[in-house]
């Protein structure tokens, strides 16, 4: 299958949550969702309601995900490069999808402008009780992807991580929840920018297999909070022979929540 945008550009039909729904995804270039945008989803409290806007989605598979385990949740699928967020609207558009579509967006806008160029962009300040967010693991001096597609969605570039806190601050509501994935050893990035912003941050270790150091983390934090951070045993997603740990499964199938401890 090809986009009219992306032309020439291969993709196939992924189902997640044991079909209950569909994504069009790359087949040889970009970024192909998978567990860490499950894992965002599954950050989110039962029966999360309101508005939650996905930054940097992708072809929207967090924010979908977090449709599909919410009933009452709304979402807006923010997303940069053109190619991908054609692949958003059109996996919307998917029969699959049909019975939670009309409850989606997709908005093509960089997460990281501000002010007025922001507000045009279509992202108004105090908008969403939620955002969940994939920022770009890689910094400007690590070697690009000769992938473009690729290089643009890993790739932080020059603005760095508090860009992309500082637009979630601005469009949250006072008391809207933070949900993003992210490098453990780069931990102080996001501690430097919730500084002032938010509260109430819980730290999710995610454990590739039992005894081994967590590379990952899920911060779940609240605008506005001055409540303490909290760190959680967190999550071990591999048996020791490699096969998925059954609250893996529950997490990455839409059946279980991350254990913030709520």
């Amino acid at each position: 299958m090809n986009s009219p945008i992306g032309i020439g550009l291969r993709t196939r039909r992924d189902s997640f949550f044991r079909g209950r729904f569909e994504v069009l995804q790359p087949v040889d270039k970009g970024h192909r969702a998978g567990s860490d945008a499950l894992l965002l989803a599954a950050g989110l409290k039962e029966d999360a309601g309101g508005r939650l806007a996905d930054l940097g989605a992708g072809v929207g598979v967090a924010g979908i995900a977090a449709l599909v385990a919410n009933p009452a949740l709304e979402a807006v699928l923010v997303e940069i490069d053109p190619v991908m967020a054609d692949l958003a609207r059109r996996s919307l558009q998917l029969s699959a999808n049909s019975y939670f579509a009309a409850r989606a967006s997709v908005l093509e806008a960089d997460a990281t402008l501000t002010g007025e160029k922001r507000l045009m962009a279509g992202l108004a300040n105090n908008a969403f009780d939620h955002v969940v967010m994939n920022p770009p693991y890689n910094h400007a001096g690590q070697r690009p992807s000769p992938d473009e597609m690729r290089s643009l969605a890993h790739s932080m570039g020059e603005v760095g991580l508090d860009s992309w806190l500082r637009t979630a601050s601005a469009i949250l509501k006072p008391g809207g929840t933070l949900l993003l994935i992210w490098r453990t050893e780069r931990l102080g990035d996001v501690l430097a920018g919730m500084q002032g912003r938010f509260g109430d941050i819980s730290i999710m270790p995610l454990f590739a297999r039992d005894g081994d150091t967590a590379s990952r983390i899920v911060v779940r934090a609240t605008r506005g909070s001055r409540a303490p951070l909290s760190i959680s045993r967190g999550v071990v997603l591999h048996e020791a022979d490699g096969g998925q740990s059954a609250i893996a499964d529950r997490l990455l199938n839409g059946t279980a929540r991350l254990p913030f401890g709520d």
